[in-house]
């Protein structure tokens, strides 16, 4: 059974949380929106340590390490059967200075030609209404979860 680990980033601006999403690079993702953006996030054996793995995928993702004090989530399963685990943590950062690692593909297909893209081609900040527009819809209950979890201190 295949398992992700990621990592859902929240901010505050003025009391109101904003969440960084990330959009999936490459051709196939090139010209969808709403409902494409994810939390940064990958897969992982069962030998690792899920929160380990998941600050990994987050590094590859972005270029950053984040820290924090890490809240688990309740994990949410795809319809292809994979799960995926998740933190939220309060940290900031700079997306005009994300930056993914690469992967290859053959593209275009049939072609026999390898190309590199980049995993995740850029990363915003949103406010709940538009993260869980932008969000893929299975991972919608990272955001709910966090906002009830932290409700209490807004």
């Amino acid at each position: 059974m295949k398992q992700s680990a990621g990592i859902l980033l929240y901010k505050f601006v003025d009391k109101t949380i904003f969440f960084l999403l990330v959009h999936p690079g490459g051709p196939f993702w090139k010209n969808k929106d709403l409902e494409s953006w994810s939390i940064p996030k990958g897969e992982f054996t069962r030998e690792e340590d899920p929160l380990d793995a998941a600050k990994r995928e987050f590094e590859e993702e972005t270029g950053f390490e984040v820290e924090g004090d890490f809240i688990a989530l309740e994990s949410v399963k795809l319809k292809s059967g994979k799960t995926i685990f998740a933190w939220a943590v309060e940290f900031d950062l700079d997306v005009t200075l994300v930056k993914s690692n690469d992967f290859e593909m053959e593209w275009p297909p049939k072609s026999g030609k390898l190309q590199s893209f980049p995993e995740v081609d850029r990363a915003e900040w949103f406010q709940t209404e538009h993260a869980l527009k932008k969000i893929n819809p299975a991972q919608a209950d990272f955001i709910v979860q966090i906002i009830s979890k932290i409700s209490s201190s807004l």
